[in-house]
Order: structure tokens, then C-alpha cells, then sequence
């Protein structure tokens, strides 16, 4: 079993920068790729990024290609995903979540396990 926790999250105007980190235990974190998605009400559970077990592989969403930035560090057992020129339209509920392999997926289904979930909210 894997326990993800999000943190991070918040309110920025336009523009502006966060970053999230995602937390894990319970399992070998350097064998499970890992990734970001995003949902808001109503909507389906959108692909943001992947990132291989060891970090050398990533994968972006066309939405945020060029603009978020995703990374882990593996001895502390963290992902991270920097946002960066924040728009409105990014304003959602982003899940970590976790594979039990360690090549990266785009696909909700890939993943086994998930965080609850850090609200990022931009401000026009």
C-alpha cells in the first residue's frame, strides 16, 4: 500500500508561481513512476505530467507544456511539480498519484494510487 499526500497548494494571482510536492510512503518510491493530474468540478480527471522512477523520463499535458516543471527526489521520497506563469484556466484540484511500475502513463487507469488532492485556485 502507498500513502500520497499533497501539499502546496493555494491561491496566486496571474502569473504568479506555485509549487506542489507530493509525499509518499509505504512502498519502494524510486520504482513507481508518478504523476500529476488535475479535475475540476464537473469535469473529467485530466493528464498534467509523469515522470519515470528515476526521474530521467518526463511527460507534460499540451496545456502546460513549457510552463510546469515536474521532479521527484527519491531519498525523500517526494515529487514535486512547479507551476510557473500560472493562468486562470489552471485553476483546479491537483492529484499526485502513483504506478506500480516505473514507466510513465498518461492514463488515469495506469495509476493504482492517489492523493486526497490540493486545491490551486489563479485569480485574473
Amino acid at each position: 500500500q502507498v500513502q500520497l499526500v499533497e501539499s502546496g497548494g493555494g491561491l496566486v494571482q496571474a502569473g504568479g508561481s506555485l509549487r506542489l510536492s507530493c509525499a509518499a510512503s509505504g512502498r519502494t518510491f524510486s520504482g513507481s513512476a508518478m504523476g500529476w493530474f488535475r479535475q475540476a468540478p464537473g469535469n473529467e480527471r485530466e493528464f498534467v505530467a509523469t515522470i519515470t522512477g528515476s526521474g530521467g523520463i518526463t511527460m507534460y499535458g499540451d496545456s502546460v507544456k513549457g510552463r510546469f516543471t515536474i521532479s521527484r527526489d527519491n531519498a525523500k521520497n517526494t515529487m514535486y511539480l512547479q507551476m510557473n506563469s500560472l493562468k486562470p484556466e489552471d485553476t483546479n484540484i491537483y492529484y499526485c498519484a502513483a504506478k506500480q511500475s516505473s514507466s510513465p502513463s498518461r492514463e488515469t487507469y495506469d495509476y493504482a494510487y492517489w492523493g486526497q488532492g490540493t486545491q490551486v485556485t489563479v485569480s485574473s
